[in-house]
């Protein structure tokens, strides 16, 4: 009885001011299901070939991209299932961080994404999870940004889009992250990465405001389905078959410059274009021509329909790690004349050089 009543004053308190309880002083729920060894063996295997890359094998972070840890127990204790699920699923629209459930041209099934999400959390070691729920967090958003300025564009940039830390401003992002769980990553910080605890640095009415700032963000955002395209076929791989070589000089041996490749497509030299990114992004955007062959391709199945004799160039968004991951295994199998895209796809972007979109699919 004496709890019921404490409970229900505590009820009253929270409608009388308005407020709800912060995650933190809400407690914990159970951790989710185990896996099976066989589910934790596909899981683990999937993680080295899809995820590795760029947040480590060891899931520390910050290895290409500003990919953050996924071994931060922060992280696993308020974002599984939803919140990493839906990055993994989905990925984040602007970022190297493509989709990698099949309904979107990734490359794992819907219980594959799940497997994964739990993998995660329980290679991190979390425990119990944080109770986090969808309530919205209120707070001054004018002010937020202030803070937000003040405090968070060194490594997160002046618009959220990430410089040495994660994209936080990411509209699928924050379609996406639950108020809640972004004040918490807030107020807690993630362990082992340099994302310090602000609890012990703003007041909590500071970090209201700063959530509601970057809840601000979102708005107008609305999730958009494309249609997906036919993948290319071997007799589509080579551009221009009756054009010229493009006789490019590399940098470094290696890199070719986006103003270059933009000259030899339009000059009709011949060549082949590979989109090392997950296919589910080449179906988004991609240069014009050319053909999806994600990093995590097994290329022995694949290079049969490689031409040797043909210049190809790879590019990525990361600007340049995965594509020189798939450049450097065709290296080893013989193929001499590869090159990278030394921009990546956001910098031929960023230069107002040509794409091809996906279409929306019918509503």
């Amino acid at each position: 009885m004496q709890n019921v009543t404490r409970a229900v004053a505590l009820m009253a308190l929270m409608l009388f001011a308005g407020g709800v309880l912060r995650a933190e002083e809400r407690g914990t729920i159970d951790p989710p299901r185990r896996l099976t060894d066989e589910q934790s063996r596909v899981a683990a295997a999937n993680y080295q070939r899809y995820c590795a890359l760029c947040h480590g094998v060891d899931r520390q972070g910050y290895v290409n991209d500003h990919a953050p840890s996924l071994r931060s127990k922060s992280l696993m204790r308020t974002g599984v299932p939803h919140e990493v699920l839906r990055a993994l699923s989905y990925g984040r629209e602007g970022t190297a961080m493509g989709g990698y459930l099949d309904e979107v041209g990734g490359p794992l099934t819907l219980d594959e994404t799940w497997d994964l999400t739990y993998w995660l959390f329980w290679q991190s070691g979390a425990g119990d999870r944080v109770d986090i729920q969808k309530d919205l967090i209120a707070g001054d958003a004018v002010h937020g940004e202030a803070l937000f300025k003040e405090n968070c564009t060194s490594c997160h940039g002046d618009e959220g889009q990430g410089v040495t830390a994660p994209a936080i401003g990411n509209r699928s992002a924050l379609a996406h992250n639950s108020d809640e769980f972004i004040r918490y990553a807030i107020a807690n910080g993630r362990e082992d990465t340099p994302m310090v605890a602000w609890k012990d640095i703003l007041s909590p009415k500071d970090i209201d405001d700063l959530t509601a700032f970057l809840r601000s963000r979102a708005d107008g955002w609305k999730a958009q389905k494309i249609a997906l395209k036919p993948l290319p076929t071997p007799d589509q791989y080579v551009l221009n078959k009756d054009g010229e070589d493009p006789g490019f000089e590399l940098r470094d041996g290696m890199h070719v410059s986006s103003k270059d490749l933009l000259a030899a497509i339009q000059a009709g030299k011949r060549m082949v274009l590979l989109d090392t990114r997950v296919v589910s992004v080449w179906q988004r955007v991609h240069i014009e021509g050319s053909i999806p062959l994600p990093y995590y391709t097994r290329l022995d199945e694949v290079v049969r329909d490689l031409p040797k004799d043909v210049q190809i160039v790879a590019y990525c968004s990361c600007p340049r790690a995965a594509a020189e991951h798939v450049v450097n295994q065709l290296r080893r199998r013989g193929y001499t004349r590869t090159a990278v895209l030394y921009e990546g796809i956001f910098g031929w972007m960023n230069m107002g050089y040509p794409v091809a979109r996906g279409e929306l699919a019918p509503s």
